[in-house]
């Protein structure tokens, strides 16, 4: 039998590829165990247990990981076109770049993630990536989850411009002038000297004027506001994607990555990040054509 030669080049030896019908039964027995971590993890119970973690400097973490984000595209946009034009080393590089804070709750995620992992290894099931591949693939997992929070809260509050204000408003930015209005007309109608009702009267014949400064006070409450709800947004998050299967998929194609031992980092931008992108695009767009048309 031919020696191992992998002790001590960082890489874990290979698991035999097994063709056939017997094959069929490692990708089985993994996906076994794929089911079983997701719905341990990120069940209600799962996920009311990791969001504990929540409770602390993650508090102050969310909103400045929001703030990061498009940075975060911009890395990520100019590592891709590095690699497009043959300047790979640079762009994988640039891709491997951490720009995110590392909450609490991520690293709860990671070492879970790790500890996953290790568990298949034992069984011989396990990816044949080296650690510090294994570590960046992780990392990069974990920080989908920014991404899904955002777009939670984004949706959160696409809802809620429905229902009070009957218009779309993808985000705090459109959000912002109509609570603004709706905030400044109550307090003046409630001040109106001749009482509420003529106030209601007066000001619906001759509406409130709204100052710049209450808009942006508004928008800030309301960026703080959503920067604790995206910091929760997992406790919706976790288990509507364990029963659409969402967090099964996304676990196998790491797992799938990493069977592929590929050493460099994907310059690529995963699709979650693409939609809170352009969630925040569309924000922005809205409220320019509104500003614009009045």
């Amino acid at each position: 039998m031919a020696e191992d030669d992998s002790a001590g080049t960082g890489r874990r030896p290979a698991r035999p590829i097994i063709s056939g019908r017997a094959g069929d039964a490692v990708p089985a027995s993994r996906d076994v165990e794929i089911r079983r971590f997701v719905r341990r993890r990120y069940g209600l119970r799962g996920t009311f247990a990791l969001h504990r973690a929540a409770l602390g400097w993650d508090l102050l973490k969310a909103p400045l990981n929001v703030a990061l984000s498009p940075l975060f595209l911009i890395l990520k946009l100019i590592a891709g076109l590095l690699s497009l034009i043959g300047a790979k080393r640079a762009g994988a590089w640039l891709a491997s770049k951490q720009v995110f804070l590392t909450s609490d709750v991520a690293r709860r995620i990671e070492a879970d993630l790790a500890g996953f992992i290790a568990d298949l290894d034992r069984k011989g099931l396990g990816p044949i990536a080296p650690p510090e591949t294994i570590r960046r693939e992780i990392a990069a997992h974990a920080d989908l989850r920014n991404a899904v929070a955002e777009i939670t809260t984004s949706l959160i509050v696409l809802t809620l411009g429905l229902l009070i204000f009957n218009r779309a408003t993808p985000g705090v930015i459109s959000l912002a002038g109509p609570l603004a209005e709706m905030r400044a007309h109550d307090w003046a109608v409630q001040n109106f000297w001749l009482g509420d009702r003529l106030g209601r009267a007066w000001y619906w014949a001759f509406p409130v004027e709204l100052r710049p400064w209450e808009v942006i006070a508004t928008g800030i409450v309301l960026a703080l506001i959503a920067s604790v709800v995206t910091t929760f947004a997992g406790l919706i998050a976790d288990p509507v994607q364990v029963l659409t299967g969402t967090h099964r998929r996304r676990l196998r194609r790491l797992l799938d990555r990493l069977d592929r031992a590929e050493t460099t980092p994907s310059t690529g931008l995963a699709r979650e990040h693409l939609l809170a992108r352009m969630g925040d695009l569309s924000d922005a767009a809205l409220s320019l054509l509104r500003s614009w048309r009045s």
